[in-house]
Parts: C-alpha cells; sequence; structure tokens
C-alpha cells in the first residue's frame, strides 16, 4: 500500500506541476478510490503531499529566475488563499460532525470535486469565446484568494482546476503563466492550512512511513514535471489539463456514489 501510495503521490505531482492544479484533486480522488484511510487521514496527505511538490516547484523556479509569477497579483491571491485555507478547515470540520457516518463527508466532497470539475472543463473548452477580465484591485485579489483558499481546504485537493479558471478569467493569464501563479496561491494556502491543522490539534491518524513517502513521492513528481514542463507549449499543457478533468470526474463520480451507499 505504500509503494501504491509513492506512485500515485509522483505521478499526482507530475501531472499537477505541469497544469497547476497541485496534483491533490487526483491524489484525493484516487486514494478515496482506493479506500487508503479514513475521509480525514486521506484529506492530511494529499494536503501534505501537494505542499511538498508546490515547496519544491515554486522555489525552484523563483531561483533559476524562470518564475512567471506576478508578484503583485499571485501575493495577494495567495495571502486570500491563506485566510481561505483556515475558514476551508473549519468548514471541513463543521460539515464532518455534521454527520455521524463519516463516509457521507466524502461523499460530498466527491460530489463539489465532479461539479467544480465539470465546470472547469466547460469553461477551458469554450475559454476562446469568452471575455475575460484583467483586475488589479489588491482587494478583489484577496476576495477572489479567500474563495480559492476555502474550495482548496474544505475538498482536501490543494487548489485544483478552479485556480486556473479563475486566473483565466479574472487575470486573463495564459495556460503556463497561469499554472506557475495556481502553485504559487496553492503553497501559501497549504502552509497555513497545515499549520492550523498542528495548532488546533485535529491531525487524523496517519502511517509515518506513508506520510515521508507521499512527500517524497510530491518532491520528485515536482522535479519531474518541471523538466516537462519546459518542453511544452501552451497547447499541450491545455490537452493535458482537459483530459486530466475527464480522469478525475469520472473517480469523483464513482467515489461520490461509493461513498454514500
Amino acid at each position: 500500500m505504500i509503494l501504491l501510495c509513492l506512485i500515485i503521490a509522483i505521478l499526482a505531482s507530475l501531472v499537477g506541476s505541469i497544469c497547476g492544479i497541485g496534483g491533490g484533486v487526483l491524489i484525493k480522488a484516487i486514494l478515496d478510490f482506493c479506500k487508503v484511510g479514513s475521509v480525514s487521514t486521506i484529506s492530511f496527505l494529499s494536503g501534505c503531499t501537494v505542499l511538498s511538490m508546490a515547496f519544491y516547484s515554486v522555489g525552484k523556479a523563483i531561483l533559476a529566475k524562470e518564475s512567471k509569477v506576478d508578484l503583485k497579483t499571485g501575493t495577494a491571491l495567495a495571502a486570500g488563499a491563506a485566510l481561505g485555507g483556515v475558514v476551508g478547515k473549519q468548514l471541513f470540520t463543521a460539515v464532518k460532525n455534521m454527520f455521524e457516518n463519516g463516509n457521507l463527508v466524502g461523499a460530498v466532497q466527491s460530489l463539489c470535486v465532479l461539479l467544480i470539475t465539470l465546470g472547469t472543463l466547460i469553461y477551458t473548452l469554450k475559454k476562446d469565446k469568452i471575455k475575460t477580465l484583467k483586475i488589479n484591485s489588491k482587494f478583489v485579489c484577496i476576495l477572489i484568494g479567500f474563495f480559492l483558499g476555502i474550495m482548496s481546504s474544505f475538498l482536501g485537493i490543494g487548489g485544483g482546476p478552479i485556480n486556473l479558471v479563475v486566473l483565466y478569467f479574472f487575470f486573463s493569464m495564459e495556460t503556463k503563466t497561469a499554472a506557475q501563479n495556481s502553485l504559487y496561491i496553492i503553497l501559501f494556502s497549504q502552509i497555513t492550512s497545515l499549520v492550523f491543522t498542528l495548532a488546533t490539534h485535529t491531525v487524523p491518524q496517519f502511517d509515518w512511513l506513508t506520510l515521508i513517502m507521499m512527500a517524497v513521492g510530491g518532491i520528485l513528481g515536482g522535479i519531474l514535471g518541471r523538466n516537462q514542463y519546459k518542453k511544452m507549449d501552451n497547447k499541450a499543457v491545455e490537452k493535458l489539463f482537459e483530459i486530466l478533468m475527464i480522469v478525475i470526474m469520472a473517480i469523483s463520480a464513482y467515489n461520490s456514489f461509493q461513498y454514500a451507499i
């Protein structure tokens, strides 16, 4: 099972670092499918894996002076996402406490991921016909980041496809630029989410070796993804993104059904 988690972490982080979705949405869906632990444990492992990948990818790009992150806009979004990450954690706990059966929380998460991913795919396919915006207001950026942070933390997916749609529409970013800015946002939201989890003593039960191997897998995936990212143009990244959306929707639909019964 540990080997399986490592492979999932590497592959999901590889494609996640290329597309800017972090890989958490894929990790969460596959681990739910494989039933490797409770909903809380899977969300925690997924978040830590995404954090390790984002830390490497963002840090390496900055050190190599290859970063496409718009620091003015990206930092405001990241600050909002950090605050949203805390609220998302509290929302997850509140929803979890509403159900005696913890599996129902997994059903809610999977259904939300399915709907968000479907909306993202539709937008991606139609985006050439949609007029985009170019927001510069720091306050609005913080609000948008806050919303993204809530979604990523509550769903345990790191950032997910919705980050890219928001960056496309509200900031008129190209695909590869949006991918890097998305990882920057994910990094801050996941750091805050982890600190909040530790501070409130709400860390779920997990196997340390599994966590370590998945974090290593996140970094390895980030390394491989960074190399591939350099070789791909915007069209190739978009095509990979679209394929991922279909895969995620299929797994999420199955998971939602399995958790609900």
